[in-house]
């Protein structure tokens, strides 16, 4: 190398180096900066990765991993990565007890994610509150979930608040007056039917017949000969993903065409392709929107999309914008168990693509200001119901 080309070159390096320092004067991160180097926060995560609502938690992990790529991706919380540690109960309560007592004992977890039953994740709330150890069910709808102490809190919609919109929406927006349920025998699915039917006779409909069965029940033969008989202009599904479209096929089977109507609880991809040409029609009263134009949630779906090849449902959504609100808290409070406990009172506004923007109510621990989406399932999609209605009437729609 020449004396010229030794110029140059320590010309270039010395330039780089002083924008590295000007870079880092600024606080704009290089690739090496925006890794975490501390030790990892640690989240315990209650739910189903086997058994019957095995889907839920599969799409509970695409969630929490996309929201974790981004997070750990641009440095972590302080410089610390944030991880989690999911431990599958089945969303058995005999499984969530003993999935709690395990995280109260590990004192690296801060916080508890799950479980996604209201059923499994109240059979545990007493432990996680003896160990001081906050209890975040972001699926538990049970209106008595938070009631328990203040170490339980949820973003999730009430059943005092799903079921009367549910009813609105059966009677009112789609006209059914003759309603005919299958109801899950769980605590969900009681508490669901209770303000349910009570709204319905408000609204002056009638429900003409009620079906419930055990979570594992296969065949509803008989329970569909009942439903005929009554004569029904609606089924309501009290359900969730996989006997939802068990029941419906089995309904369509038995040559009966009116319409299907649920709550969010069956918004998954799994419900349609389950349930094939079966599920076509039905309603949904839904929670989430994909083809909602805030550019945080068409950032969130192009992200999603891009790294599973899908579209997010309403659970893989919930799960992401749960991570985030547990960073917040952090953030806030400090990476301990009490500083998460003191820090979700506190927070205010915090960006969501479910809810757009979440608040808690600081007595109810419960997030404010839920919202609803009235959905039909259209050639294997989730829609808009105003962008269908011009098309099909509820009865020609079902029977299509």
């Amino acid at each position: 190398m020449n004396t010229r080309q030794s110029a140059h070159v320590k010309k270039f390096v010395t330039l780089s180096l002083l924008v590295i320092a000007l870079l880092s004067v600024f606080g704009v991160a290089t690739a090496q900066d925006a890794t975490p180097s501390g030790d990892p926060i640690y989240i315990g995560v209650s739910g189903p990765l086997t058994g019957d609502l095995a889907q839920y938690g599969a799409q509970w992990k695409k969630g929490f991993d996309l929201a974790l790529e981004e997070i750990n991706g641009s440095g972590g919380v302080d410089g610390r990565p944030l991880e989690y540690i999911f431990e599958d109960s089945q969303s058995d309560p005999k499984q969530s007890v003993i999935v709690a007592q395990k995280f109260v004992d590990d004192e690296r977890i801060v916080v508890e994610l799950g479980d996604f039953s209201s059923t499994a994740s109240m059979a545990a709330s007493q432990i996680y509150t003896r160990g001081g150890l906050v209890q975040f069910g972001f699926t538990n709808s049970h209106p008595d979930f938070t009631k328990g102490s203040d170490y339980t809190w949820s973003t999730s919609v009430t059943q005092d608040q799903a079921s009367p919109a549910l009813a609105d929406f059966a009677v009112t927006t789609l006209g059914l007056k003759k309603l005919a349920i299958f109801q899950i025998q769980n605590d969900w699915g009681k508490s669901t039917i209770q303000s349910f039917s009570k709204h319905v006779t408000d609204l002056g409909a009638e429900i003409v017949s009620t079906q419930p069965y055990l979570p594992d029940d296969k065949d509803f033969r008989s329970a569909i000969t009942a439903v005929k008989d009554a004569n029904p202009d609606g089924i309501i599904l009290i359900s969730y993903t996989a006997d939802a479209a068990l029941i419906a096929q089995q309904v369509r089977d038995a040559g009966l065409t009116i319409p299907f109507v649920a709550s969010a609880s069956i918004q998954s991809p799994d419900f349609i392709s389950l349930g094939g040409k079966a599920v076509e029609g039905a309603y949904i009263l839904g929670e989430f929107l994909i083809t909602d134009p805030r550019p945080e949630v068409q950032a969130f779906v192009k992200k999603f999309n891009d790294k599973y090849g899908e579209d997010p449902d309403l659970f893989a959504s919930l799960a992401y914008d749960s991570i985030y609100l547990v960073k917040s808290a952090i953030e806030l409070g400090g990476a301990t168990r009490d500083g998460i406990h003191s820090a979700l009172p506190q927070l205010k506004d915090v960006p969501s693509v479910v809810y757009g923007k979440v608040t808690f109510n600081p007595e109810t621990r419960r997030a404010q200001n839920p919202t609803f989406e009235d959905l039909v399932v259209k050639d294997g999609a989730f829609v808009p119901l105003d962008a269908a209605e011009a098309e099909a009437t509820p009865e020609a729609t079902a029977a299509s």
